[in-house]
C-alpha cells in the first residue's frame, strides 16, 4: 500500500506544476506570425481500449469460490398404484317429448253442449303427405228468458294433400262447413205477435271451398295460390268467390322489386230485399298490383310500395281505379330494447255475405254488398323488450274509410214470411268514417312454463251520415295466461272486455212504427278458464269454464248469451 501512495503523491505534484506554468503563459503577450500549411490536416482517431467492468486486483485470489460437487444416491421403491383410464363426463339428458301426428278430442258440458275434433296427418313418402280435419261444436240452447229456439251447431270437414319437390312445393285442400243459428232475439214487445205468426227462426249456412298454393325456389315467380268458395243459406241466398294471387320479383336496374298480383271475383244473390219483394244481385271483380321495394341502412329499414286496384261493378257497369300507399318503416333506437315503427297503408276491401255472417250470424238474408274503400291507415308506435322475457308495443292510428260496413238492427215490419222482421236480425249500412285509436300490448314469458299477455285498444269514430258508428266498441281489451304447473298439470285463463256500443231500435205496435231511437249496449267482461292433466304422453283430460261471471250480456242487441258454462273432456294423441 505504501508503494501505491508514493506513486499517487508524485502524480499530484506534477499536475500542480503544470497548471501553474500554464497560467503564467496565459498572461504573456501573444506574438503574431505567419503559419504555412504544408498539407491538409487529416484527423485520425487512436485505437480505443475497453475498461473492464470489474477490475482485477491481487487480493481477488483470496476470495475465490470453491467448487462444490453434488452426488444423488437413488434406490428403487415398490408401488402398487395403477392410474385409472380417463373418460368424458356425461350429462343427463331429458327424455325427448314424443310428438304425434294425429289427435282426437271429445267433450260434453252444460246447455247440452257437445265438442268433438279429429285431426289426421299421414306421410305417404318423404315428399308427400295427406291430412284431414273434422270438428263439431253444438249446444241445445236453454238461455233464460228466451221464448224461441236458441240452439246452434257448427260442423267442419277438411282434407288436404301436399308435395315437397326439389324446386317447388305445392298443396291442395278442400272443405265443407254447415252452421245452424236462430234469430231468437225477438224484443219483448214483439214476442206475442211472433208466436202468433208461428215464425221459424232457424237460419242455416253451407260453405264449400277448394284451393291450393305453390311455392317456387330460385325463380322470379315466388309463389301462387287460388281459392274458390260457394256460400249459401236456407233462405235462397247464394254467393261465389274466387281469388287468384301471385308474387313475383321484377328486376329493375339490377334490383328486384317484389310485386303482388291479385284477381278477385265476388258475386251473389238474395231472394229479396228487406222491404221490397225483389231479388238482390251484386257482383264485381278486382284486378290489383302492389309493388314494393325494401331499403336497409344500418338500423333503418324502409319498405316503399303502392297498390293499384281496378274495380268493375258488373251490376252497374261502373269502372273505377284506386291508388293506395303502402309504406312502412322501422328504426332501432336502442338495439332490441327500443324500436320505432310506422307506416301508411290502404286497400280495397271486398265485403261479402260470408264475411258478414261469420262476424254476426244474426244478419238477415237481405244485404246490400259493396266493397269498402280504405283510403289510408296511418300508424306510428314503439316496440321492444324491457328484459329478456318481457316485450311491449304501443301505437296510435288514424284511418279514413269510405263505405265502411256497419251492423245495425233491422226495423220491425212484422212480415210472417220473413222470420227475421220482428226486430231480431241485423242489416248493413255504409258510411264514410274516420277512426282515431291507440293501442298497447305487453307480453311476459316468466319462464318456459308460464306466459302472460295483456292488450288494450281505445277508439273514437266520426261519421258523415249515420248518427253513430253502429255496434263499434270504444274499448277492447284482453288478458291471457298459460301455465304448465308440472309435468302433468296445466292451466290457463283469458279475460275479454268489450266497451259500450250504440245501436238503433224501432217500436211497432202493429199499427204505427215509431221513429228509431238510439240505445246503448252495456260493456261486458267474458272470463274463461281451463285446467288439464296429462295422464301420459298420449292421453289428457281437461275441464273448461266459460262466462265465469255468469253474465248474460248482449254482444248484439236482444241476443243475450248463455250464462256460466262447464265442459269436460279428453284428448287422445296417436300415430298410424
Amino acid at each position: 500500500m505504501r508503494k501505491h501512495i508514493k506513486y499517487i503523491f508524485i502524480v499530484i505534484v506534477t499536475l500542480s506544476v503544470s497548471v501553474s506554468f500554464a497560467q503564467k503563459k496565459k498572461n504573456d503577450t501573444i506574438n503574431t506570425g505567419v503559419i504555412d500549411v504544408v498539407k491538409p490536416y487529416t484527423p485520425s482517431i487512436s485505437d480505443a481500449f475497453k475498461v473492464k467492468a470489474i477490475p482485477f486486483t491481487e487480493d481477488d485470489k483470496a476470495i475465490q469460490k470453491k467448487e462444490i460437487k453434488y452426488n444423488i444416491f437413488s434406490f428403487p421403491v415398490a408401488s402398487t398404484f395403477t392410474p385409472a383410464k380417463g373418460k368424458a363426463a356425461t350429462v343427463e339428458k331429458a327424455k325427448p317429448v314424443k310428438l304425434f301426428d294425429n289427435y282426437a278430442t271429445v267433450g260434453v258440458g252444460t246447455y247440452t253442449t257437445f265438442l268433438g275434433e279429429v285431426y289426421l296427418n299421414h306421410a305417404i313418402s318423404r315428399t308427400e303427405s295427406v291430412g284431414g280435419y273434422f270438428s263439431h261444436h253444438s249446444s241445445g240452447g236453454g238461455i233464460e228468458g228466451i221464448q224461441f229456439d236458441d240452439n246452434f251447431s257448427n260442423t267442419k270437414l277438411n282434407a288436404n294433400y301436399s308435395s315437397q319437390l326439389r324446386d317447388l312445393a305445392w298443396t291442395v285442400e278442400a272443405g265443407f262447413q254447415n252452421q245452424i243459428y236462430n234469430w231468437y232475439g225477438v224484443p219483448t214487445s214483439q214476442i206475442s205477435q211472433a208466436q202468433t205468426d208461428g215464425i221459424d227462426v232457424r237460419h242455416a249456412f253451407t260453405n264449400a271451398h277448394f284451393g291450393g298454393d305453390i311455392t317456387f325456389k330460385d325463380t322470379y315467380i315466388n309463389s301462387g295460390s287460388f281459392f274458390f268458395r260457394r256460400f249459401a243459406d236456407n233462405q235462397g241466398s247464394g254467393e261465389n268467390r274466387f281469388i287468384a294471387k301471385a308474387k313475383v320479383d321484377i328486376p329493375v336496374n339490377r334490383e328486384e322489386v317484389s310485386t303482388d298480383i291479385i284477381f278477385h271475383y265476388l258475386g251473389g244473390t238474395f231472394d229479396r230485399s228487406y222491404t221490397i219483394n225483389n231479388k238482390l244481385k251484386y257482383g264485381n271483380f278486382v284486378i290489383g298490383i302492389a309493388p314494393s321495394y325494401e331499403l336497409k341502412q344500418d338500423d333503418l329499414t324502409v319498405n316503399l310500395g303502392a297498390s293499384i286496384n281496378y274495380l268493375n261493378d258488373r251490376q252497374t257497369g261502373d269502372n273505377k281505379l284506386f291508388l293506395y300507399p303502402n309504406i312502412t318503416a322501422t328504426y332501432r333506437l336502442v338495439n332490441d330494447v327500443l324500436i320505432a315503427f310506422g307506416g301508411i297503408k290502404g286497400g280495397l276491401i271486398q265485403n261479402s255475405y260470408h264475411g258478414f255472417a261469420s262476424e254476426n250470424p244474426f244478419v238477415s238474408p237481405t244485404l246490400f254488398v259493396v266493397p269498402t274503400d280504405e283510403q289510408y291507415n296511418a300508424y306510428v308506435g314503439l316496440k321492444g323488450k324491457l328484459s329478456s322475457n318481457m316485450s311491449y308495443s304501443f301505437n296510435g292510428l288514424y284511418k279514413a274509410d269510405r263505405n265502411r260496413a256497419l251492423f245495425r238492427n233491422n226495423e220491425i215490419t212484422l212480415m210472417a214470411d220473413q222470420p227475421y222482421s220482428y226486430g231480431n236480425s241485423y242489416g248493413i249500412v255504409y258510411d264514410d268514417i274516420t277512426t282515431f285509436g291507440v293501442a298497447g300490448e305487453l307480453n311476459v314469458d316468466v319462464n318456459r312454463n308460464f306466459t302472460l299477455g295483456i292488450k288494450a285498444e281505445y277508439f273514437t269514430y266520426n261519421t258523415d251520415d249515420e248518427a253513430e258508428a253502429w255496434n263499434l266498441p270504444d274499448i277492447v281489451g284482453s288478458l291471457f295466461l298459460d301455465y304448465q304447473i308440472n309435468k302433468h298439470w296445466f292451466a290457463g285463463a283469458n279475460l275479454i272486455y268489450t266497451g259500450e256500443r250504440k245501436d238503433q231500435f224501432f217500436l211497432n205496435d202493429g199499427v204505427t212504427v215509431t221513429s228509431p231511437f238510439t240505445v246503448t249496449l252495456d260493456s261486458f267482461f267474458d272470463a274463461n278458464a281451463h285446467v288439464g292433466y296429462h295422464i301420459n304422453d298420449q292421453i289428457s283430460v281437461f275441464a273448461k269454464a266459460n262466462n265465469i261471471a255468469n253474465n248474460q250480456y248482449q254482444r248484439w242487441q236482444n241476443f243475450p248469451v248463455q250464462g256460466i258454462q262447464f265442459l269436460a273432456g279428453a284428448t287422445f294423441k296417436f300415430d298410424f
